[in-house]
């Protein structure tokens, strides 16, 4: 089997160690892994495959004779190298938000639009984690009839604030169990036993950039132009992987059976739906793994095509990582 010369912009964040987890996991076909972050992680050394390689400087010459550059870094780092990755000849499959909206630029999930991923020219963009636990939980309804409006509330756990969300979490608890205060970092609230109803910034008529990726990025994965998406997202004191509750209207109606028959097929899916028995997605089950998993599918009291979905998934890993090494997966059947 070929060999490709693989580097992971961003490496000692959360989501670039994630990426060499899963370059193994899945046996990539890596025959050199260079890691690549700023001044002050270089040298640092990370194991992948039992082996140990040193962090190298992030810079345009590093990324020569690369045929495929895994970005986990953020908008500015992406922007910053973007063209020298693409002179060298390398694809570079970006995790950061910088190009998912570029007409130019496929933004792919593999389970729902991988015939994207052949019209790049030299990157591709990975989309938000919200977005891709989502649209994985509901692609199989729009197979059968076309998805018009989603209405959606995520309940986003620390760890989609990076590697520092979670130990704020724990910090605070610690604290408070101490009967001591802490001053947030990380979140601009105690997120301990506390919910925040916003993540991001304000973009548009009072909803934020998180909330309209869901709307922006599923128009363009699922080659939907007129979606229509209304969401709140919502940071929970939960470690890892992320909850959504969706409302799907579509074009025709989908009955309930329908729906759990199409989602049980699904590709990376799996459904997880026995209220009797008290079963369904929950974050401590879906986390460090790869499926979404899908849920309380009933019929939207509020409308005729309606239905009510729950989903469950990674987000650092399907939702980030995974999704990024499954695109580059695509991308050497091309090379």
């Amino acid at each position: 089997m070929k060999q490709y010369k693989v580097a992971i912009l961003g490496a000692t964040g959360a989501v670039g160690r994630e990426m060499m987890k899963i370059l193994a996991e899945r046996d990539f076909p890596v025959g050199e892994l260079h890691l690549l972050a700023s001044e002050r992680s270089v040298g640092q050394e990370l194991d992948f495959r039992g082996q140990k390689i040193a962090v190298e400087l992030a810079c345009d010459a590093a990324f020569e004779g690369m045929d495929i550059v895994l970005g986990a870094a953020e908008n500015d780092i992406a922007e910053r190298f973007a063209p020298a990755i693409v002179k060298a000849g390398a694809v570079f499959v970006d995790n950061s938000s910088a190009f998912r909206m570029d007409p130019n630029v496929p933004l792919v999930i593999p389970e729902i639009n991988p015939e994207d991923v052949k019209w790049h020219k030299g990157i591709i963009a990975n989309p938000n984690c919200t977005t891709i636990v989502s649209l994985v939980a509901i692609n199989a309804l729009n197979q059968d009839s076309p998805i018009e409006t989603i209405v959606a509330s995520s309940y986003q756990a620390t760890s989609g604030a990076g590697a520092g969300g979670p130990k704020e979490l724990m910090a605070e608890v610690e604290a408070l169990r101490e009967g001591k205060t802490y001053q947030p970092k990380v979140f601009q609230y105690q997120i301990a036993y506390n919910v925040i109803p916003q993540i991001g910034g304000e973009a548009f008529e009072g909803y934020t950039s998180e909330e309209m990726k869901m709307q922006n990025e599923g128009r363009k994965i699922m080659h939907l132009p007129d979606l229509r998406v209304s969401c709140t997202c919502v940071r929970v004191p939960v470690v890892r992987s992320h909850s959504v509750s969706i409302v799907v209207r579509t074009r025709e109606k989908i009955s309930v059976e329908r729906a759990k028959e199409l989602i049980a097929n699904a590709p990376g899916c799996r459904l997880v739906d026995d209220l009797k028995n008290r079963r369904y997605p929950m974050p401590l089950e879906t986390s460090d793994q790869d499926t979404v998993f899908v849920g309380r599918i009933r019929e939207d009291l509020t409308s005729d095509n309606g239905l009510n979905i729950w989903c469950c998934g990674d987000q650092v890993r399907k939702g980030a990582a995974t999704n990024a090494v499954q695109i580059a997966e695509l991308v050497i059947k091309t090379l």
